[in-house]
């Protein structure tokens, strides 16, 4: 019981740390900085923190959205 405690503990930690570093990510690339709110710009935001360390390897994520348009 003791050790799935720690490997849960231990787990946790390591997700903070993978959020931490995706989190320093965007805002290396200035994502922060952006005054705009719109769905791409949060969406971008959330999934280059999701995406941790995997940035500082070549990944660039992104997100492009639309919102859809009311019939006329």
């Amino acid at each position: 019981m003791r050790t799935r405690n720690r490997l849960s503990g231990l787990i946790g930690v390591l997700v903070l740390i993978w959020l931490a570093i995706g989190a320093v990510a965007a805002g290396q690339r200035g994502y922060f900085d952006d005054a705009s709110t719109n769905c791409a710009s949060v969406g971008t935001i959330a999934v280059t923190v999701v995406a941790g360390p995997s940035n500082y390897a070549g990944v660039n994520p992104s997100v492009d959205c639309e919102y859809p348009q009311p019939s006329s």
